[in-house]
């Protein structure tokens, strides 16, 4: 199933379990606060991890995203109430509504195509106040991470909150055009097996530069990772922050 991760029940509950609080969590919990008691945008929040850690640190956060799976695990959780949760996408998104946005988690390589890309920074554009910042993080095709999504380096064990085991590797199954697919696989105990395949583009920084500029965004920044190194080190990421045209 395309995306199955984000859909799934049981695969988001596999999601939580893998993916926790981490560097990038730090990184964009801090860049965000450079903005005092900010609307918050997340798009692509997922199960809620960064926005609920947002709106504890005191901003009003509002949490987009099309999987409804993933956001009612987000609405279960704790201080759930303190985030507005909506079901979509960024057609959604009412104009000069915030402060500050933010797509994490490599969201921003989910939108495979140019003009969907460009339709989405459209929107972005317009939802943020004039000036105000958008953060997001993709990865630099040059460190080539999806080499290590391959059955041995990508195999983990993971428990779930449920008392269940889950054997969780990746598989690449295409790369080509900038674009790489890929496909998920899960082996629970009890002997269910489920996979999610999704397709990710990797754009240059030459690329994501020209599509921000053109979208109406001035980049400020273009780190290479979490510690704010220059592109190109650290992390084998591009982290930008970009703010709309004022």
């Amino acid at each position: 199933m395309r995306d199955a991760e984000f859909n799934e029940p049981d695969l988001v509950a596999v999601y939580d379990a893998v993916n926790t609080w981490a560097r990038d969590d730090d990184f964009f919990l801090t860049a965000v606060g450079e903005t005092p008691g900010a609307r918050v945008l997340d798009l692509g929040c997922g199960t809620g991890r960064l926005a609920l850690a947002l709106a504890a640190a005191g901003h009003a956060v509002t949490g987009v995203d099309p999987a409804r799976a993933s956001l009612e695990a987000a609405r279960a959780k704790p201080g759930a109430a303190r985030v507005t949760w909506v079901e979509g996408t960024a057609d959604v998104l009412p104009e000069r509504a915030f402060d500050v946005a933010v797509m994490t988690s490599h969201v921003a390589q989910v939108f495979v195509d140019d003009g969907a890309w460009a339709q989405v920074l459209g929107r972005l554009v317009r939802a943020l106040v004039p000036g105000g910042r958008l953060l997001f993080d993709a990865r630099d095709p040059r460190a080539r991470a999806w080499e290590r999504w391959n059955p041995v380096d990508s195999r983990r064990r993971v428990r779930l909150g449920d008392g269940r085991e889950a054997e969780v590797w990746t598989e690449v199954t295409a790369v080509a055009g900038g674009c790489v697919g890929f496909t998920h696989h899960y082996a629970f105990s009890g002997g269910a097996a489920l996979v999610s395949s999704s397709t990710l583009r990797f754009r240059t920084e030459e690329e994501l530069r020209a599509s921000l500029e053109r979208a109406g965004f001035r980049v400020e920044r273009v780190y290479g990772g979490w510690d704010r190194q220059p592109a190109g080190e650290g992390d084998g990421e591009f982290v930008v922050v970009a703010r709309a045209a004022a």
